[in-house]
């Protein structure tokens, strides 16, 4: 009898692992468009086996010192705006794609939001409620859209780093106006010094993470300059039991893609389809399989997928190029 008990437990776990390792969130980041979306645009997002995308209203700032986002505007693209998003967001979920709502701030000029910080107290108060009143206006989309998940921000480390406590209260405020799961989409080099993953829900990354400086590294070089960023994420998910998730994650078709795989500088334009390939393989190999964490969203997705991509482009879209087969396969393997 004991023998047989011992055996149905071990099967037992077994069948758990097995469990908490296949089902992933498999998502893309779904970009806004100028115009509406229809299930023609969703269909291939099915095809890879996607089961969430991330939906992202943008809001915009005219310099790294600026303190007023303005946000919801008729001169912005239609899914950039409320009204977008949740045209958006209904339409996914008539797939049965979830969604992760995730209102982003633009700074003119394509800077770095990292380094948004004001130079005053009235300027910092400005923009305290200023982001409040936009990420709250989504916050209460999410709700009313019943989304899975909720971003409270993106790569905002020295906001957050200047005023710690203003967060705090934020995130009370985002709970009394949305009931579902919360991340904060830290920076790759940022996670470990964000302050409130202990209020969130998953420990958000966006994982640009380098791993090679070679101009085409193998998958082999990949997987090996991958090896201490895994162990330094599942240290931080272990010490603060909670969950990674990729809130953004991929590759450009460039060379050097694995050195600096942040940069989107339009020079860099030699289209290297096997750097992204086996870059993206390393990551997934490294990450997905792991019970502690819990999936990703590839970066990015545009809705026109026929017209997006291909093979002479270099830029960080998987669509119409050889990676999407790899993203293809490994949701597959790891869908719900």
């Amino acid at each position: 009898m004991k023998i047989i008990n011992c055996l149905f437990f071990l099967l037992l776990f077994s069948v758990l692992s097995c469990q908490t390792q296949t089902h992933k969130i498999n998502g893309v980041s779904f970009v806004a468009s100028r115009h509406t979306v229809e299930k023609n645009h969703i269909e291939p997002l099915v095809t890879i086996h996607a089961n969430y995308a991330a939906v992202m209203p943008f809001g915009s700032i005219q310099n790294l010192n600026h303190p007023d986002i303005r946000f919801n505007s008729d001169r912005q693209w239609y899914g950039e705006t409320r009204s977008g998003s949740k045209h958006y967001i209904n339409e996914l979920q008539k797939q049965n794609i979830k969604v992760m709502l995730k209102p982003q701030i633009w700074v003119r000029h394509g800077e770095f939001t990292g380094n948004i910080n004001m130079q005053n107290e009235e300027n910092w108060t400005i923009l305290e409620n200023s982001y409040s009143k936009y990420i709250l206006e989504y916050a209460k989309l999410a709700e009313e859209a019943k989304v899975d998940m909720f971003c409270i921000g993106t790569e905002l480390e020295q906001f957050i780093t200047a005023r710690p406590d203003y967060w705090q209260i934020l995130i009370k405020n985002i709970k009394n106006v949305y009931s579902g799961k919360l991340t904060y989409a830290a920076n790759w080099d940022e996670f470990e010094k964000t302050p409130f993953w202990d209020k969130l829900d998953y420990i958000g990354i966006n994982a640009y993470f380098p791993l090679s400086p070679k101009k085409t590294p193998s998958f082999e070089d990949a997987l090996e300059g991958l090896k201490p960023h895994k162990k330094s994420v599942e240290t931080f998910s272990k010490q603060h039991d909670k969950p990674i998730i990729f809130t953004e994650f991929g590759y450009r078709s460039v060379d050097y893609s694995g050195k600096a795989p942040w940069k989107s500088d339009r020079d860099m334009d030699q289209v290297n389809l096997e750097a992204q390939v086996n870059c993206t393989k390393a990551l997934f190999e490294t990450f997905w399989g792991e019970a502690w964490f819990a999936g990703g969203f590839v970066w990015k997705w545009f809705i026109n997928h026929d017209q997006s991509g291909g093979v002479n482009d270099s830029r960080f879209t998987p669509q119409n190029k050889p990676v999407e087969q790899v993203i293809k396969t490994y949701y597959n393997q790891f869908t719900e």
